[in-house]
């Protein structure tokens, strides 16, 4: 048997990263494959783990395609080979077809993305955990989702953590068509009805790709607490009962925890580069005002620098954002404060965008209200001038424009739920204490209130609301960060290996 290693080895596997720390690899600046939030939270923890010192290694899916835009000028078969002669290394890169020339990370089409997430999966179980031998492995969302399985086999213990509520299903047969050898550890994986045999199920009872990564992980997370005791308890349609019951199952057995996400170091109103003018906690007044006339002047709304801006940052999705629910107030809000020029800035896509153009056309608002594709350098710059942000969502596994806006000084007018919940508290000036306006029943008169207590908030007197901006804004950089999410990844992986991480002894 090895020795234990003075500093446990840990494999992240995930399917995709918005960037690695140097220091990683030769190919660390190179790569970059993100299709929502799970890349923002793999490259941020990896990147904390890095700077704590941990023995951290990331297997990811060589999506050829979408990384050659990022290698200049070195050749690619170049840089390849430099790195295998580099062992010291931490990237592998799972080799397949199936992803080479692929140009975002998920396709639309269901059979696609299945065929991708089993080609990188075989890749991590056949060849990077083999070569990486990891002490303990960390997956990510319903493309892991059958790895745990495999670490129970090998035994080496398995996070699994749970960015999205989406799975995918399929055969025993065509997972091992594809040349993983399921029938080794058939019994780990969660199917979709009991199995009998395996030459029974082989055919005919189809895996759950999210659910065996929960039924067979060691430990399981969630972004949030909040969300997860609302899966146990059922509180969400949406959620399948097998998940539910694995989860409760996890819960029940102390090992299913809820662990924030948090905003990237760049949400920095200081060196926010997209800011015409950037501040802090001591200037913020004077910096969101210049930043706020430069948007409407951008957006051509009515300048105004007392106008109260509400910005929308998150993708125009019916069925979990909560779109319908200002759709049907939206002209209200503008009226009640037409005199003080209330206006709204969507910076977002979605199916929902139309609806909110007929609005602002039957009305003829457009300069009260703008509605803008996404744009990432057009959204940094609308936390920095807008005084609220609106997420009137359904639900939400943890959400970031909560915690990057209070670090701008914009506070969010939200849906009490999930990571919401965690991370948002209702203002309270009296005693000194709250970051944002909360509605607990989810309709539009809910909505239309939290509103109404925004603007009570914004019609205080400027020294008193002033103060008041200052302390969130340092309160939520201090608490909405990195070196607090790595900490408790951290104190799970060790908890999980029974062992200190980072060894702080310093050299044999």
């Amino acid at each position: 048997m090895e020795a234990l290693r003075k500093n446990p080895r840990v494999l992240i596997v995930t399917p995709e990263v918005t960037y690695l720390p140097n220091g990683m690899g030769n190919l660390a600046n190179s790569l970059a494959a993100k299709a929502g939030g799970l890349a923002d939270v793999s490259a941020a923890l990896v990147r904390a783990l890095f700077d704590e010192g941990a023995d951290v290694h990331v297997a990811l899916p060589d999506y050829r395609a979408i990384f050659n835009d990022n290698i200049d000028p070195v050749l690619r078969d170049e840089m390849t080979a430099i790195m295998d002669k580099m062992p010291e290394d931490r990237i592998h890169l799972a080799e397949d077809r199936a992803f080479y020339y692929k140009h975002q990370v998920y396709s639309n089409y269901s059979d696609k993305n299945i065929k991708v997430a089993l080609a990188f999966q075989r890749e991590v179980i056949n060849h990077i955990i083999p070569r990486v031998r990891p002490d303990l492995i960390h997956c990510n969302d319903w493309m892991t989702g059958l790895i745990p399985a495999w670490s129970r086999k090998i035994n080496v213990p398995c996070l699994f953590t749970i960015h999205n509520i989406h799975t995918v299903m399929c055969l025993l047969s065509y997972i091992e068509d594809r040349g993983i050898d399921a029938a080794s550890f058939w019994t780990n994986l969660f199917f979709n009805h009991m199995p009998s045999s395996y030459e029974e199920t082989r055919e005919s009872v189809p895996v759950d790709f999210l659910t065996s990564g929960v039924f067979a992980a060691h430990f399981v997370n969630t972004v949030s607490n909040t969300f997860l005791l609302e899966l146990i308890r059922g509180q969400h349609a949406f959620v399948e009962e097998p998940l539910r019951r694995e989860l409760t199952n996890k819960w029940n057995a102390g090992c299913a925890i809820g662990i924030l996400n948090s905003p990237d170091p760049s949400f920095n109103p200081a060196r926010d580069e997209d800011l015409v003018r950037r501040y802090g906690p001591e200037d913020h007044a004077a910096g969101k005002r210049k930043n706020k006339r430069h948007l409407q002047e951008r957006l051509g709304l009515i300048p105004d620098d007392r106008a109260p801006i509400f910005f929308w940052p998150s993708r125009l999705d019916a069925l979990q954002k909560g779109c319908q629910l200002l759709a049907d107030i939206l002209y209200a809000v503008i009226s009640r404060y037409w005199e003080q020029n209330l206006q709204i800035v969507f910076v977002a896509n979605g199916g929902f965008k139309s609806y909110f153009k007929q609005i602002v056309q039957l009305h003829n608002i457009y300069d009260r209200v703008a509605i803008c594709n996404f744009d990432e350098s057009l959204s940094r710059l609308a936390y920095g001038a807008s005084d609220f942000v609106l997420m009137p969502s359904l639900f939400e596994p943890c959400g970031l424009p909560q915690m990057i806006g209070p670090i701008y000084g914009s506070l969010p007018v939200a849906h009490d739920t999930g990571g919401i919940h965690d991370t948002v508290v209702h203002m309270d000036v009296d005693h000194d204490r709250g970051n944002g306006f909360l509605f607990e029943v989810y309709d539009s008169n809910g909505l239309f209130w939290a509103i109404g207590e925004a603007m009570r908030f914004y019609n205080l007197p400027r020294k008193v609301r002033e103060r008041q901006l200052k302390r969130i804004m340092t309160e939520s950089a201090t608490t909405f960060n990195h070196s607090v999410t790595a900490r408790h990844y951290i104190d799970l992986y060790e908890k999980m290996l029974e062992r200190p991480l980072v060894n702080t002894e310093g050299p044999a």
